[in-house]
């Protein structure tokens, strides 16, 4: 049996604020950009500095009533917060208005740990992380084998956008 993995790890600050909107199916869905940089000498010796923007998507795991990743984004995170995201890299395509095809590519979020702590806006103020993650909510239920099932978690087939 071939395996694969498919998981993405970011540290990066919020790039505006997080704009969050309820699907015509009752859940809710998260949007934010997050921004990495990595800094590098030259041959020259002079600081070079590139920055990555990332798409965030973080839906709300409806399974179990609690709390979801949409809720606590929108409720915590804000422009410029420093954030862990750990989750999936997806592409999508669609048709535009003037039916161009156009593409994306998104990071699927399923745990999320904001690291600004109270005061926010990327500075550490020695708190400690706040965690939240997809599967936090729900209690988990065991196959008897003792693993889990994808019939618990009926999301991770779906392909819901």
């Amino acid at each position: 049996m071939s395996r694969s993995l498919n998981k993405v790890s970011l540290i990066g600050n919020i790039g505006q604020d997080p704009e969050v909107r309820s699907t015509s199916g009752g859940g809710r869905v998260a949007n934010f950009s997050l921004a990495t940089s990595r800094q590098w000498s030259g041959q020259g010796g002079d600081k070079q500095e590139k920055t990555e923007w990332h798409r965030i998507v973080a839906w709300n795991n409806t399974k179990g009533g609690g709390t979801g990743l949409a809720d606590v984004v929108e409720k915590y995170c804000k422009k410029g917060d420093k954030l862990y995201v750990e989750g999936r890299i997806e592409y999508r395509s669609w048709q535009d208005k003037d039916g161009q095809t156009r593409y994306t590519t998104e990071i699927i979020a399923n745990e999320i740990i904001m690291l600004s702590g109270k005061g926010g806006s990327g500075g550490d103020t020695g708190t400690a992380p706040a965690r939240a993650s997809a599967a936090a909510a729900p209690a988990k239920k065991e196959c008897k084998d003792g693993k889990e099932s994808f019939d618990d978690f009926p999301e991770a087939r779906d392909g819901e956008d």
